[in-house]
């Protein structure tokens, strides 16, 4: 396979869009909960800063949670302070970006090109998820850090590219599950796989096309038939157990499909409108249910990148719904999934801050 060449001290793409929920600005009903979002998430991140384990301690850099060796949750933890506006080594917050920088750098195992640490759920999320976030930081650390990213981040992106092509049966083609030598999938791990090499293409690395079309034709597989389900997109497409839909879900299958350039796509539009039908109504019947917080992550870059009616009719509940869930901390309750669990604190916390933040543009993978 022609390697992938991630160009190094790329710089990463911050559009000047005004200021946090520029985008927002238009709209009134949205424009009110510019402060108030803003207020939640700075509380959020301090939350976050309190909680990452300090120099001198075992998984320095790391945040306090069951999976605290897991390149995942940290990965999350920091996406969580660039979604902000934070930038590495500047402010407030950038020795913490830094420290969570390098702690995710040093679970890189050079024997198999793999983000390792403990896991639950299988070592491909912590390796999609890791590879994400350092795509996304390329371009903003120092030199040194910026060299030790550019050492890795190529040969990450291979791994998941490869990871891909191991042969599968037709149902399965295209798709990633829990290991790189899997020969099934899932929507899920395809949807962390996605973003992992978009964020890479954002920073300069080649992507092979039949990744992208391979991935867009396994998300499609996944779609139910019209009627099957209030949602749109399986986990896994004609399993008899495990083809039931979700709101997660189909937030996953429409951002894939958006994030792969099919735009109108007739099963957005399909998934944009059940997302909306199935929005949640209510913390007390949604806060802290089982795989929560991924719900809301995916759904609501998912509406984002639909915009229009579908973004101005989510984004109000879904603030509601976190702002009225934070705890006094700053925190959100653990996610009830016996895997998000493992996560703690610091996953529910960073997964709804970057529920909240996708209009603020912070991200590259957050451009429209």
């Amino acid at each position: 396979m022609k390697n992938i060449v991630c160009l190094a001290g790329i710089t990463a793409v911050l559009l000047a869009v005004g200021g946090p929920l520029a985008a927002d600005v238009e709209s009134p009903a949205l424009a009110k909960y510019k402060k108030p979002v803003e207020v939640s998430v700075d509380k959020a991140l301090a939350y976050l800063a309190k909680i990452q384990i300090p120099p001198g301690k075992p998984y320095a850099g790391s945040f306090e949670c069951p999976l605290v060796n897991n390149s995942g949750v940290p990965s999350l933890c920091v996406m969580a302070f660039l979604s902000k506006g934070h930038t590495p080594g500047t402010g407030m917050y950038g020795e913490v970006i830094n420290r969570g920088v390098d702690f995710v750098l040093s679970t890189f195992n050079s024997g198999n090109n793999m983000f390792g640490g403990l896991t639950t759920g299988g070592p491909m999320y912590q390796h999609c998820i890791a590879t994400l976030m350092l795509a996304e930081v390329s371009g903003m650390v120092d030199p040194e850090r910026q060299r030790k990213i550019d050492a890795v981040l190529p040969k990450a992106l291979n791994l998941i590219v490869s990871a891909q092509k191991v042969p599968k049966n037709a149902e399965d083609a295209g798709g990633w599950r829990y290991n790189p030598t899997s020969t099934d999938s899932d929507i899920s791990l395809t949807g962390w796989a996605v973003m992992a090499l978009r964020a890479g293409r954002l920073n300069g690395a080649a992507i092979p096309k039949e990744s992208i079309d391979g991935a867009v034709q396994y998300i499609l597989k996944c779609r139910l038939p019209a009627g099957r389900s209030q949602c749109v997109f399986a986990y896994i497409p004609n399993h008899p157990r495990l083809n039931g839909s979700g709101m997660g879900r189909t937030g996953v299958g429409v951002l894939v499909l958006e994030l792969c350039g099919q735009h109108g796509h007739p099963a957005t539009i399909e998934g944009g409108e059940s997302m909306l039908r199935g929005m949640p109504r209510s913390v007390r019947a949604d806060m802290g249910a089982a795989m929560f917080y991924y719900g809301e992550y995916y759904c609501s870059q998912a509406m984002f990148q639909l915009g229009g009616k579908y973004w101005e009719t989510w984004a109000p509940v879904m603030y509601d719904t976190l702002m009225k869930g934070q705890q006094n901390d700053g925190s959100w309750p653990e996610d009830m999934h016996e895997w998000a669990k493992a996560g703690g604190q610091a996953y529910s916390t960073a997964m709804s801050v970057l529920a909240m933040t996708v209009s603020y543009r912070q991200l590259p993978i957050y451009q429209r």
